[in-house]
């Protein structure tokens, strides 16, 4: 499971049952006096008991080895997980994409990273991260940038009601800008939108770097009041590997070199202007665009490195019976964590367990069609990789993806399932549930039934709710799929001690109850293979 905190440009509109405020977040217990299905005449039944611990076991054994270094997305580790997995598919005689029949869905990753960065005023060194913030993938490649003064150039903005440009020479200079924009405060207007609404200056900052682009600036120190807010959104950006969806390689950088700035650093530029500067904003608040040139010793190293990863999306499917056009996704990510020095993360849980049960529930299918029990419907068996690095993997399937998303019925994504946590220690017989009801009622209807008739799990909602801080809906690669309209659900064992640690092994799984919740996944899937209607879309959600 993805770690990275998921940010979202627009609120969440919130909708679950008609009626209800909240999408369902109980726990559902099954009703145990009525007995399970368990007749070898029903497929469903007999098929998924088919599936394996043992099977299990071996394919995690493998996956979650020392000698596949982790998974990191764009490693050897990778590569090999990817070939294994691939060989189990041929192994099954299972078909790949349609239009060549290869397993793998090619996706590249740029990772951008800084190989020296230091600011220094007067010679006294500044810290990224403690003093300043620059995105490698926002920036150019510079060398160094020296200046002897820093123009202070109000908000950066250049709009026909305001303009702060206005009769400054700016060309090779570094300007220094407020964020927003300038505002009426007898009237409680913005001077550029005329009314109490801000305008796109104050929402986009790359609005103002990139006029600044335009304009010659090379380079954008940007006030950042809150600054402690700032570095913590991005420090996992820069301490971690921050990979970018594509072959940016070559990719021009639209906007001005930029850093958001402490008010340490301001002040650090200002000096002894202080009484210019607050003449200035004083000018400013009157809607009179001004300026102050800041006489300085200044530079920054912005020396950065750009590599392009190569990896790949593992695919197989099998046809439908009479339903060919109409699919069934069941994924999982195959990636994790790699090494940090001479340590292996693993993950056998997270997400080995997951990429385990997607090769059982392959198998199980596959020996449906042995037995001339093709599902009516096309199902896609979907590894992904790079669900560390931002949910990457799928992202770039469902903007290229191999089987028309339109015709795609629903996604089931597995993402950790071999493990018991805290909360469920005296009767592990349960699994979290996540998304079933957000854009499909009968999703929903249909995951409590089955469940009820063959596996009679615990089905715990609660991280389903709205309101849940971890937000774990918005965290794995099923997201990208609810993103585009398609039903999603998630299954997931929760969270536990040895989540992104080395401590992440094979011997501490569950292999009997990551058994029956892959059974339960079975059950879900041919079920919605096999309905002689698809399962509609009665929700929004945004």
């Amino acid at each position: 499971m993805n770690i990275k905190k998921i940010v979202l440009s627009t609120m969440l509109l919130s909708m679950a049952f008609i009626g209800k405020s909240q999408y369902v977040s109980h726990i559902s217990t099954p009703d145990k006096s009525k007995p399970k299905i368990e007749s070898t005449s029903d497929d469903s039944y007999r098929l998924a008991n088919a599936i394996s611990s043992t099977n299990l076991e071996n394919y995690l054994k493998i996956l979650a080895s020392d000698s596949l270094q982790g998974r990191e997305t764009g490693t050897e580790g990778s590569t090999l997980a990817a070939d294994y997995i691939s060989g189990f598919l041929k192994k099954l005689g299972m078909e790949g994409r349609r239009d060549n029949d290869a397993y793998f869905q090619q996706v590249s990753f740029t990772f951008s990273r800084w190989t020296d960065t230091d600011l220094f005023i007067h010679g006294e060194r500044y810290r990224l991260l403690w003093d300043y913030i620059a995105l490698p993938e926002q920036n150019e490649h510079k060398e160094i940038i020296r200046a002897s003064d820093i123009i202070f150039l109000g908000y950066g903005i250049d709009d026909p009601k305001y303009s702060d440009y206005k009769k400054v020479d700016v060309k090779d200079k570094v300007i220094m800008i407020n964020r927003g924009e300038p505002w009426n405060n007898k009237k409680d207007v913005s001077y550029i939108t005329g009314t109490k609404d801000v305008s796109d200056w104050s929402k986009d900052i790359d609005k103002k770097l990139r006029v600044a682009k335009e304009k010659g600036v090379k380079l954008v120190l940007i006030i950042d009041e809150d600054f402690k807010k700032t570095v913590e959104d991005n420090r996992r950006n820069l301490m971690m590997p921050n990979l970018q969806l594509g072959d940016k390689g070559n990719d021009p950088i639209l906007i001005a070199n930029n850093v958001f700035i402490s008010t340490t650093i301001a002040k650090a530029l200002i000096g002894e202007n202080e009484k210019k500067m607050l003449k200035a904003r004083e000018k400013m608040a009157a809607g009179k665009p001004n300026h102050v040139v800041l006489p300085t010793d200044f530079a920054i190293n912005m020396s950065k490195k750009v590599t392009v990863l190569k990896d790949k999306n593992i695919v197989g499917t099998i046809r439908g019976k009479s339903k060919p056009n109409e699919f069934i996704v069941i994924s999982a990510h195959y990636d994790h964590l790699g090494k940090r020095g001479d340590e292996v993360f693993n993950g056998a849980d997270d997400n080995g367990s997951g990429s385990s049960a997607v090769m059982e529930l392959a198998r199980a299918f596959k020996l449906a069609t042995y037995e001339g029990k093709s599902p009516e419907r096309s199902i896609v068996f979907l590894w992904f990789t790079g669900e560390e690095k931002g949910l990457l993997g799928s992202q770039y399937y469902t903007t290229s993806p191999l089987f028309p998303l339109e015709n795609t019925v629903a996604n089931i994504n597995i993402d950790m399932i071999g493990r018991t946590d805290a909360k469920y220690q005296e009767d592990p017989n349960y699994v979290y549930v996540i998304g079933s009801d957000r854009l499909s009622s009968e999703l929903h209807e249909i995951t409590e039934d089955v469940n009820q008739k063959y596996t009679q799990l615990t089905l715990d909602y609660g991280y389903n709710s709205e309101e849940d801080p971890n937000r774990f809906y918005y965290r794995s690669d099923h997201y990208n799929f609810a993103e585009k309209g398609i039903p999603a659900i998630f299954f997931f064992d929760g969270i536990h001690e040895d989540y992104h640690r080395p401590s992440d092994t094979v011997e501490k799984i569950n292999f009997d109850e990551m058994t029956q919740r892959t059974k339960l996944i079975f059950h879900l899937a041919w079920e919605l293979a096999n309905r002689p209607e698809k399962i509609k879309v009665d929700k929004a959600a945004k």
